[in-house]
């Protein structure tokens, strides 16, 4: 081959190996191996954190939470007393309560050194809410490990300390009583938050599944109350008054279903003998538990079942 320049020619290649033992040292390669732990363990915190503080305005809650870290301090600790609460609360789209309610429940249980568990029975069906039905699913789905429930409503907050939580031996125990609630005042109101150990409830047969749509349930449950001959207890010495509860619910933009249709009206005034546990039909679609602001809780997402020729008020039309 003919070259026109003098100088001979000249392949130029990279030199591999002076690569290799100037800029791969073994320094530089453990720095690389902790960029990529430290950003395996960021992509796992972000896609896997089970934290619903970001799930407002989502129609469904979080499907793949980790799991939440054992809390020593209740389950070790004599002080803490042997009984646990299974706090029930019915629930549907009400996001932004919910994030504030369970962190805010969770922390004012453990100041006050209540062995707990939060569940939120969440309604996915197309049905009306019914609360009643959440409960006794809440019941049923709470386990063997709680020997309470607390009926909570997750718009009603307790500011007062001297507020008590603990097993209500003796009795059912209403926590939100009518000269303390900031709504309802009349006497043979049980709404808001009732305290029940699970022999109480069971000798009820929970609550009537009757109710769709808002209001009344309590009521038909006061009458359960007197029926299996259980005497009602509420708070003493709370001198708060009206302001013992922060109830965080807004009308303004969350109207209650208070429609009354077809026979509703007339029905809901009736006593409901054989209903309740022993006619309650649904289905558990999942189960979550998941954290709110790293407060636990278990999300039991469920689907209710209406039989059309007992409750067609069950429908919205």
């Amino acid at each position: 081959m003919m070259y026109s320049s003098r100088r001979k020619p000249v392949l130029y290649f990279k030199d591999d190996r002076s690569f290799l033992s100037r800029k791969c040292t073994i320094w530089k390669l453990f720095g690389l191996c902790m960029l990529f732990v430290l950003g395996s363990l960021l992509w796992v915190q972000l896609t896997c954190s089970g934290d619903m503080s970001q799930t407002a305005g989502y129609s469904h809650l979080p499907h793949q939470p980790c799991p939440v870290e054992r809390q020593s301090s209740s389950a070790d600790d004599p002080s803490w007393g042997p009984h646990k609460m299974a706090l029930i609360v019915p629930f549907r789209e009400r996001f932004e309560e919910l994030l504030v309610f369970v962190p805010y429940m969770h922390a004012f249980l453990n100041k006050k050194k209540i062995r707990h568990k939060i569940f939120i029975v969440n309604q996915l069906d197309h049905f009306r809410f019914n609360r009643a039905s959440l409960i006794n699913v809440g019941y049923l789905e709470s386990g063997n490990d709680t020997d309470y429930i607390a009926m909570h409503d997750v718009d009603l907050l307790p500011e007062n300390e001297d507020l008590n939580y603990g097993f209500p031996k003796e009795g059912p125990f209403h926590v939100a009583s009518p000269e303390l609630h900031p709504l309802y005042h009349y006497k043979t109101y049980v709404g808001g938050i009732l305290l029940l150990t699970k022999k109480h409830y069971y000798l009820c047969n929970g609550m009537s599944n009757r109710f769709w749509g808002w209001g009344r349930e309590d009521d038909e449950f006061f009458r359960r109350l007197k029926t299996a001959d259980l005497k009602l207890f509420r708070p003493t010495g709370i001198t708060t008054g009206t302001k013992t509860f922060r109830h965080i619910h807004d009308p303004g933009w969350r109207k209650r279903d208070q429609k009354r249709i077809a026979a509703q009206k007339q029905e809901q005034f009736k006593v409901d003998p054989e209903g309740g546990l022993t006619n309650l039909r649904y289905k558990v679609e999942s189960r979550k538990e998941v954290t709110i602001s790293g407060a636990p809780c278990t999300v039991i997402n469920t689907f209710l079942e209406c039989d059309l020729d007992e409750t067609p008020w069950c429908q919205s039309n």
